[in-house]
């Protein structure tokens, strides 16, 4: 609850990105504190397919309800394919 007050504070002084952040936290916090590190292994260039980074997506959906991280890593995989940085694009 407190990183969900956090985030409404943010987002009350035009800080945006930084409520984004808090919200994005405030779901992860059911997540295993491993499971997050190979998550933000598999977001690191030519790691990861674009799929397995859209099961990853599915996964923080339908296993924690975490929209917002979903959606965060949903992103990341489009922007990784545009600049060509996904596994097996050297």
């Amino acid at each position: 609850r407190s990183l969900l007050f956090q985030a409404d504070i943010a987002r009350q002084s035009g800080n945006i990105h930084i409520a984004k952040n808090f919200e994005r936290a405030a779901e992860m916090v059911g997540i295993s504190g491993e499971r997050i590190l190979e998550i933000y292994n598999a977001l690191r260039p030519y790691r990861s397919t674009e799929s397995e980074l859209r099961e990853i997506a599915l996964e923080l959906r339908n296993r924690y309800g975490a929209e917002i991280t979903a959606k965060f890593i949903e992103d990341a995989a489009i922007i990784l394919k545009k600049r060509r940085k996904l596994r097996g694009d050297r």
